[in-house]
C-alpha cells in the first residue's frame, strides 16, 4: 500500500470545483498581484485568526522576515528563539542584520522552554520568535510575560500551526505579530509560495503593507527601502477557497492523529506527540519520538519506504550546528534537548485525507520491522 507523507491530489480532487471556479475568477478579472482577491483573503484571514489586521505577503520565510523589521529589529540587536526548527525563523532574523540567539526546547512539546529563555536575554535582545512546531502551540503565557518584563516583541512562527488553539486563542493573536506560511504542504497550503503576516498592531501592519511593496504607500512614491513580496491574486482565490475547509480538515487531522496514538502508544519505545492540557494543536506533522536507543531510525525508514510508506525527518541537525550559523560560536553539547530531538524524531505520514485503513497499515509495518 503506497502512503505519501502528503497527498495534495487528494485534496485537489475533494474540491477541485471550488478551486476551479476560483483560478478562473483571477483569469477572468485579470488583476494578478495584490487586488480585490488578495484584499478579500487578508479580511477573512484576520476573521479567522481574530487579529485586527492580515497582510499577505510572498512567503512565510518573508512574513518573519518584514515582521521583525515592522517591529523595528535592527543590525546587531538579538532575538532569541528555538534551535529545533526549519531554517527560516533564525534566516529571517540574520537577514536583518541581527542576532539569531538559541534557548533549549521542552522535551515533550518540542517547542522552545520559557525557563531557558531568560537567562539568554541581554541589553541587546529586541524579540523572542516562539515557533509552534509541528502545529503543536509553544507555552505562551510566560513568554508573553517575559516580553512584558523585559519590553521584548513577540514573534510568533505559526507556519505549522495555522488553526491551532493555545488555551481559547488563536495562535498568532496573542503576540505583536504572528507569521503564517501557505507553503504547499501547510495545513491551508497554496499551489506555490505564499505567506501572511498577522497583527493587532496598525503600525506593524501599515509598516508590513508598505516593506511588501518595495517600501511605497502610494504608486511610484516611497518612504522606506523595501522589497517585492506580494501574495499572487491567484493564490490568494485557492487560498480562499480552502479556508472554508480548513477547520473541518483540522478536526479530520487531530482525529488521525488520536488514531495513531492509541495505536502506537502500545509499542514500547515510541513516544507519540504530547498534547497539553487546553490546548489545540493543528497536527501539520504527526511527529514520534524513538526513545528507544536500539531503534535504529534509518533503518526504520528504510522499511517503511520498501512497503511504500514515505517519512520525514524535522529537522536532523540543529541550527547552532549547522555550517551557516558556525560563527555563533555554539558547539555540540549547547543545547541537549534540541541534541536528542534529532537523533529521535519521526515524522509519519499526516492529512486529511488520511484513513484508518492506512495509519492501520503504517502501525503495522512499525511493528513488523521492531519484531
Amino acid at each position: 500500500m503506497k502512503i505519501p507523507l502528503v497527498d495534495l491530489k487528494a485534496q485537489y480532487e475533494s474540491i477541485k470545483e471550488e478551486i476551479d471556479a476560483a483560478i478562473q475568477r483571477v483569469l477572468q478579472q485579470g488583476q494578478f498581484i495584490l487586488g480585490p482577491e488578495v484584499k478579500a483573503f487578508e479580511e477573512e484571514m484576520a476573521a479567522y485568526c481574530g487579529t485586527r489586521f492580515a497582510v499577505g505577503v510572498a512567503s512565510g520565510t518573508d512574513a518573519l522576515h518584514l515582521a521583525l523589521l515592522a517591529c523595528g529589529i535592527k543590525p546587531g540587536d538579538e532575538v532569541i528563539t528555538t534551535p529545533f526548527t526549519f531554517i527560516a525563523t533564525a534566516e529571517a532574523i540574520a537577514n536583518c542584520g541581527a542576532i539569531p540567539v538559541f534557548a533549549d526546547i521542552e522535551p515533550r512539546t518540542f517547542n522552545i522552554d520559557p525557563v531557558r529563555i531568560e537567562p539568554k536575554i541581554t541589553p541587546k535582545t529586541r524579540a523572542i520568535i516562539p515557533v509552534h512546531l509541528y502545529g503543536q502551540p509553544a507555552a505562551m503565557e510566560p513568554i508573553l510575560e517575559l516580553g512584558k518584563k523585559h519590553n521584548l516583541n513577540i514573534i510568533e512562527d505559526c507556519a505549522q500551526a495555522l488553526g491551532a488553539e493555545y488555551k481559547g486563542k488563536k495562535v498568532g493573536s496573542l503576540g505583536d505579530a504572528g507569521c503564517l506560511s501557505f507553503f504547499p504542504a501547510k495545513n491551508l497550503g497554496a499551489y506555490g509560495d505564499g505567506g501572511m503576516v498577522v497583527t493587532n498592531d496598525p503600525e506593524v501592519a501599515q509598516t508590513v503593507e508598505m516593506l511588501r511593496n518595495h517600501g511605497s504607500k502610494s504608486s511610484y512614491y516611497y518612504l522606506m527601502p523595501g522589497f517585492n513580496s506580494r501574495l499572487d491574486a491567484i493564490q490568494a482565490a485557492i487560498l480562499r477557497a480552502k479556508l472554508k475547509h480548513l477547520d473541518h480538515w483540522n478536526e479530520l487531522r487531530r482525529s488521525n492523529a488520536s488514531l495513531y496514538s492509541r495505536l502506537l502508544v502500545q509499542i514500547d519505545g515510541i513516544e507519540p506527540p504530547f498534547v497539553e492540557d487546553n490546548n489545540r494543536p493543528s497536527c501539520n506533522y504527526y511527529t514520534i519520538r524513538l526513545k528507544d536507543s536500539r531503534m535504529d531510525r534509518n533503518e526504520l525508514r528504510k522499511h517503511l519506504e520498501s512497503k511504500g510508506i514515505q517519512t520525514m525527518v524535522y529537522y536532523p541537525l540543529s541550527l547552532h550546528l549547522q555550517e551557516v550559523y558556525k560563527s555563533l560560536g555554539y558547539k555540540r553539547g549547547d543545547f541537549p534537548q534540541s541534541e536528542q530531538a534529532q537523533e529521535q524524531v519521526l515524522s509519519l505520514p499526516m492529512y486529511p485525507e488520511l484513513g484508518e485503513e492506512q495509519i492501520e497499515e503504517v502501525v503495522k509495518t512499525i511493528k513488523e520491522f521492531l519484531a
